[in-house]
């Protein structure tokens, strides 16, 4: 066991955190964490200082623990520095009253209104449209023998899915693809862009949820004004947040388990071979747990969103001050030795994978059965498709998007056999290309 308040002196130095290096194979550097500095003090790139949790314990503990708030108002820093954590432009676009920012009893009566809409038996039904848009975009570029399959399929994959859930009309779907397209830039398009992009969202949100109220329909947007709770109903600036918030968290974290996902099966054939075989004999029990494996291996979330402790405590054998923000590691915590056997190795059939990629405690990921269902379509159909899908592009050419929470590829180029034929009508791919990217993005994650 290690002791959080060993003194030695470390055998090597402090690793670098937040460089383009780091963003490539963050892992060593949170392992040298987990092993001489577990619960860490760092500045952040956007100079915002906190606590780096990076233990599987410690890191359970801190996600189910109530003295650490959701909410910015505990964050001790000046009303600048709060205005660099969270969401970039969510404050000023009156949409922090999301499941992302608050604490009970308001996350209880939020959380339990919005699962009213957003059922297991919603997103199950959903499943075929999920399938019919995976096979669309596939078909959009199977008989080219390449393509990028951030750009052309991971991105817009759950963008369409996400604007059908939640109702928004086809002929506004392509704003909402040029609004996400920027948000996932983290701040490497134009100066002020992401707020821009997320106010125009909070406009038309409000917009349609009034129209919605005259004429009720069967999508998540109608389902949130339907929601109510002994008489009570979210208010409609709650309604517009909620789902700015389903939009946000729902699709950057599955553009990343998507692209992650296929990128760690590329680099591990023999794994990726298992999963052909199992799902040419007609088994998906191996994709639903190495759907859950390529989550706890590299998953989409990086590090889960904020908590600013509202009274001092300790975490790991370290004291965190009232105020302190503090940032729970999900990827180091998942790599974390003394909870997982060989957690660097990739292994798509791992038994008792509790991993902390949806989170943990009473803010778990809401959005989580619809990322699975998504995942697994989008995997298994890649490679039913294209079973000789392999990557166009040495691994140390690819880059990594910036970005303090999310962990994604910029691109990945793939090639394979083109099919000699393609049924239905290919989708047309967003304008809002996720290419460019920085490293002070502080983006949310899917975790409520």
């Amino acid at each position: 066991m290690h002791d959080a308040n060993d003194t030695n002196t470390p055998p090597a130095p402090a690793p670098s955190l937040f460089t383009w290096e780091f963003a490539s194979d963050p892992y060593p550097a949170y392992a040298w964490l987990r092993e001489h500095a577990p619960v860490h003090r760092t500045a952040l790139p956007s100079g915002v200082e906190a606590w780096l949790v990076t233990r599987y314990a410690d890191a359970r503990q801190a996600l189910a623990d109530q003295r650490l708030s959701k909410n910015p108002v505990h964050h001790s820093e000046s009303a600048h520095g709060k205005g660099k954590v969270g969401i970039p432009g969510e404050r000023s676009a009156n949409l922090m009253t999301h499941l992302l920012n608050i604490d009970p009893p308001d996350h209880t009566r939020l959380r339990r209104l919005v699962s009213k809409a957003f059922t297991p038996r919603r997103v199950a039904e959903f499943a075929p449209r999920v399938q019919e848009l995976t096979d669309q975009l596939i078909d959009g570029f199977a008989s080219k023998g390449e393509a990028d399959l951030i750009h052309e399929f991971a991105f817009p994959l759950p963008i369409y899915a996400i604007c059908d859930m939640l109702g928004v009309p086809p002929e506004d779907q392509d704003d909402f693809r040029d609004w996400a397209g920027m948000m996932i830039r983290h701040g490497g398009g134009p100066r002020g862009g992401v707020a821009r992009s997320v106010k125009k969202m909070r406009t038309y949100l409000a917009e349609l949820i009034h129209r919605k109220r005259e004429d009720l329909g069967e999508d998540l947007i109608s389902g949130l004004i339907r929601a109510s709770d002994h008489g009570e109903h979210l208010t409609e600036n709650e309604a517009a947040a909620m789902a700015f918030i389903l939009l946000f968290a729902g699709f950057e974290t599955t553009v990343n388990l998507i692209g992650n996902g296929t990128y760690a099966l590329l680099r591990h054939p023999e794994q990726r071979e298992r999963l052909q075989r199992a799902l040419a004999e007609g088994d998906e029990t191996l994709l639903a747990t190495g759907i859950e494996e390529l989550l706890r291996y590299d998953g989409p979330v990086e590090l889960a969103t904020w908590r600013f402790a509202t009274q001092d405590l300790t975490i790991g054998g370290q004291r965190i001050a009232e105020g302190d923000p503090v940032l729970v590691v999900l990827a180091a915590a998942d790599r974390d030795p003394e909870r997982f056997a060989d957690p660097d190795t990739l292994d798509l059939s791992r038994p008792d994978n509790q991993h902390l990629g949806y989170g943990h405690g009473i803010h778990y990921c809401l959005g989580a059965p619809l990322a699975r269902l998504e995942g697994q379509a989008a995997l298994a159909t890649l490679l039913r498709r294209l079973p000789d899908l392999r990557l166009n592009a040495e691994p140390e050419d690819l880059r990594w998007r910036g970005g303090l929470i999310m962990r994604g590829l910029r691109t990945l180029p793939v090639a394979f056999t083109p099919e000699s034929t393609s049924e239905g009508t290919p989708v047309s791919t967003p304008e809002g290309r996720p290419e460019d990217g920085d490293q002070d993005g502080d983006q949310g994650g899917n975790q409520d």
